[in-house]
């Protein structure tokens, strides 16, 4: 089959780097070709070594945008949407597609598809949603409820949680999340026991991450062991620049702990995660509940056991033993979670071996390979 993938993120980075490469080395490890279909103007970060089409209509961004403009910018995204919907129809009446896949979804994509040409594609329209808050599931399931009589249009729903969103609708299917795993590097699996464990704490800075309080909590454990922290931050604003170089400079004292201020991408990604034995995450931000944290899918692809709030996708860690899991709104939860992460690494080191394991069987990328090729069957 060929497919062929919608890409109209402005500027993707990072995880949604990651994820366009599962779907197309996992599509093409298939037997499947891939084509991407961007925006006019859109640069990749990455060279996929896949043809790419241009759509008419350059991608809008209103990242940093308040108020007025913002509205005025998404209504802007809904107009282009529209054009880039027409030219999907002609690809797809032409035959140059035998199915379409939009890799991040919602349900604005499903509102403008009913008012566009391309509600009655003649091939597969593959929609990817990943995660729904509770807020979002409502207005995902009335789009999809209006779409329901054109058969070829189906919504896949990425989730931990399935069980607490189970419809009726046929045209929504659910799947797990894929686990990111190292593609450029040989990865080490979950490397013997080290004489100084090395944790990470890695992605895009932002201070609802609360860092300063995590190594204010770090910094009053108690381990009996060596420990080491990697800590590395991107940053796409000034002012969240401004705030890791502060941080860097009240906490740099400690020989302990390591900073990198750069992004990491593709091999230098995969180098970064693959040199510590464990993952920290202690976001406290609620809709880690319901959208997949891409980093704990990165922690369980590299094999690194974790430690990280409760309210990141608990189900994984009620299924799994990968790691430990901490009140995240009460800081002696987490004191006491880092400490016992640490102290007992090696007794707990086997199961974390065998339940990662486990994991990556349950969330291979190929499974959501295969799904996609089964729904656009």
């Amino acid at each position: 089959m060929k497919f062929a993938i919608v890409e109209t993120v402005v500027t993707p980075g990072g995880h949604e780097i990651d994820y366009d490469r599962i779907l197309v080395e996992e599509l093409k490890a298939l037997g499947h070709e891939v084509e991407f279909c961007v925006p006019e103007g859109h640069r990749f970060q990455w060279d996929y070594r896949v043809p790419i089409h241009e759509l008419p209509g350059a991608g809008v961004s209103y990242d940093g945008i308040k108020g007025v403009q913002k509205w005025w910018r998404a209504w802007r995204r809904e107009r282009r949407r529209q054009g880039w919907y027409e030219a999907m129809q002609k690809y797809a009446e032409a035959g140059t597609f035998d199915a379409i896949i939009f890799p991040s979804a919602t349900y604005r994509y499903l509102r403008g598809l009913r008012r566009s040409c391309l509600i009655k594609s003649p091939i597969p329209l593959l929609f990817l949603i990943h995660g729904l808050t509770p807020k979002e599931v409502g207005r995902l399931f009335e789009q999809a409820k209006a779409v329901a009589s054109s058969p070829l249009v189906k919504i896949l729903v990425q989730t931990f949680a399935r069980q607490a969103l189970q419809t009726s609708l046929g045209n929504i299917h659910f799947c797990n999340p894929p686990a990111y795993i190292p593609r450029d590097i040989p990865g080490r699996g979950l490397p013997d026991c080290p004489e100084t464990l090395t944790l990470g704490f890695f992605g895009q800075y932002r201070k609802e991450k609360n860092l300063d309080t995590f190594l204010d909590v770090f910094g009053a454990c108690r381990f009996e062991r060596k420990v080491k922290l990697l800590i590395q931050g991107a940053t796409k604003s000034d002012e969240d620049a401004a705030d890791f170089e502060r941080i860097i400079a009240k906490y740099g004292a400690d020989t302990r702990i390591e900073f990198l201020h750069k992004a990491l991408i593709g091999p230098e990604w995969q180098k970064g995660i693959d040199s510590v034995d464990a993952l920290v995450m202690p976001y406290p931000a609620e809709r880690y509940r319901y959208h997949t944290s891409a980093m704990l899918s990165n922690g369980i692809g590299f094999y690194r056991p974790m430690i990280i709030a409760d309210n990141v996708n608990p189900e994984v860690l009620a299924e799994y033993g990968v790691g430990i899991a901490f009140d995240g709104k009460d800081l002696q939860s987490f004191q006491t979670a880092l400490e016992t992460f640490v102290n007992t690494f090696d007794v707990r080191f086997e199961e974390y071996r065998s339940e990662l394991k486990r994991a990556n069987d349950d969330f291979s990328p190929r499974k959501l390979a295969q799904t996609l090729v089964d729904l656009a069957k």
